[in-house]
């Protein structure tokens, strides 16, 4: 792959490291250690193919309009058309109703490539394919068949809206009503920081169905052009511009009970189970961010002279490149461990979502930014797309589980596991 060709630079960066190494043949060494960094490692045939066709499409139809994107907000529908075609629309969708019925660790490799062309544009397709799993999931025969095809061909585009300007973290105390008159429900209320808001075509909403707590939450399908349903502005924010962002306001906006996906108070449900999937592909977008930084990196490095020679021969820089391709390596099994515990059900899975999206969205963070400082004063200017990664992946650490939040969440797990352990010992006594 072009990927492992590239990445074996790095391998020759850090056959330098150590000053007084033994020299053992060197062309293996370099072999050895892009292997370890190579994203293909440990794919079978078939991933590492839909791996290579999605590194094609992000380096052909992604990577050279990202900047462009980014500057004029473009929202590029035909571009994420042609990604549906490649079955990028519904990844995880079943196959009856137009998806491709990958796995999520599937889904996690095909992300993850994507974002080395586009960060913004990838974490849209991201939540796109969520909402559509959701449909697919909890939807009936008749939702699924009218819903899942449109949106696996991305003829129609999909918005996921959970978060209100009043309930963030705490999504479980969100206020958007729904009341039921016949075979309508009446939403009142309003969503906030919505991808997609205002553009697409299909809204799945959280609402208030019953009391309070998430037990009295539901999940409705809501279709642009609904009357009732309107938009906010358009925010101005520091990434992720290439998808709009705005506010969804329901004003007595009659939505048919046709439209519910299962059955009341069960949405809460939905909405966390999509979101465990949802932070492995956030993830998987800050993996392809810091896979990309640290290639331009490296490139920088290869060409940038100072003190008469070029900036590959700094042990320091040879260091902090080791340890970039470190954290990239951690975070991607790391991540990848996750998607397969929720591919298969495993009791640890929600945890394990968390800490990947946790940990990976910090240290690929911290890699780009790093990629960023390796450039020196051309790293700030938006010529150079090491920036543009740099504020994409930012949002990474606050949506989908805000990073404090879920450090709160694993300590409240951590010390309920502490207590169990107590009493059980207590016992034996």
């Amino acid at each position: 792959m072009a990927a492992v060709g590239a990445l074996s630079r790095i391998a020759r960066l850090g056959s330098r490291i150590c000053k007084n190494r033994v020299t053992l043949s060197g062309n293996s060494q370099r072999r050895g250690i892009a292997a370890c960094i190579d994203p293909s490692h440990g794919l079978t045939d078939e991933q590492k193919e839909f791996q290579k066709v999605a590194f094609d499409f992000a380096a052909n139809e992604m990577a050279p309009h990202m900047a462009e994107w980014d500057q004029k907000e473009i929202f590029p529908v035909e571009t994420m058309r042609k990604a549906a075609q490649l079955g990028f629309g519904g990844i995880y969708v079943q196959p009856d109703v137009g998806g491709s019925g990958l796995s999520r660790l599937d889904t996690s490799i095909i992300f993850e490539a994507l974002s080395t062309g586009c960060v913004s544009t990838t974490a849209y397709i991201s939540i796109h394919n969520m909402c559509a799993w959701m449909i697919d999931s909890y939807g009936n025969k008749e939702q699924r068949e009218k819903f899942c095809p449109d949106l696996c061909s991305m003829e129609k585009f999909a918005s996921y809206c959970l978060t209100e300007p009043g309930s963030g973290s705490d999504a479980a105390s969100l206020l958007t009503s729904a009341q039921r008159k016949g075979d309508h429900y009446v939403l009142n209320g309003s969503k906030a920081f919505i991808s997609g808001g205002g553009d697409t075509d299909v809204y799945v909403v959280m609402c208030r169905t019953g009391g309070k707590g998430p037990k009295g939450i539901s999940c409705l399908v809501v279709e642009k052009g609904t009357p009732g349903l309107s938009f906010g502005k358009k925010e101005k924010k520091v990434g992720w511009n290439s998808q709009p962002t705005r506010a969804v306001i329901f004003e007595d906006c009659a939505v048919p009970v046709a439209n519910r996906l299962g059955e009341e108070g069960q949405g809460f449900n939905f909405a966390m189970k999509g979101l465990n999937g949802g932070r492995i592909n956030i993830a998987s977008c800050s993996l392809g961010a810091a896979h990309a930084s640290v290639q331009l990196a490296r490139d920088h490095l290869l060409v940038r002279k100072q003190f008469g020679e070029t900036l590959s021969n700094n042990q320091f820089l040879q260091f902090k490149l080791a340890e970039m391709a470190t954290k990239l390596v951690a975070s991607r099994l790391l991540i990848r461990e996750a998607a397969q515990a929720l591919q298969e059900d495993r009791p640890d899975a929600v945890a394990i979502c968390s800490m990947a999206k946790l940990f990976a969205t910090d240290e690929c963070f911290n890699i780009c930014n790093q990629a960023l400082q390796m450039h020196g004063g051309y790293g700030y200017l938006k010529d150079y797309a090491v920036q543009q990664f740099v504020r994409d992946i930012r949002v990474h650490q606050i949506l989908e589980g805000e990073v404090f939040s879920l450090s709160l969440a694993f300590l409240f797990v951590f010390c309920h596991i502490l207590v169990w352990l107590l009493w059980f010992h207590v016992r034996q006594l």
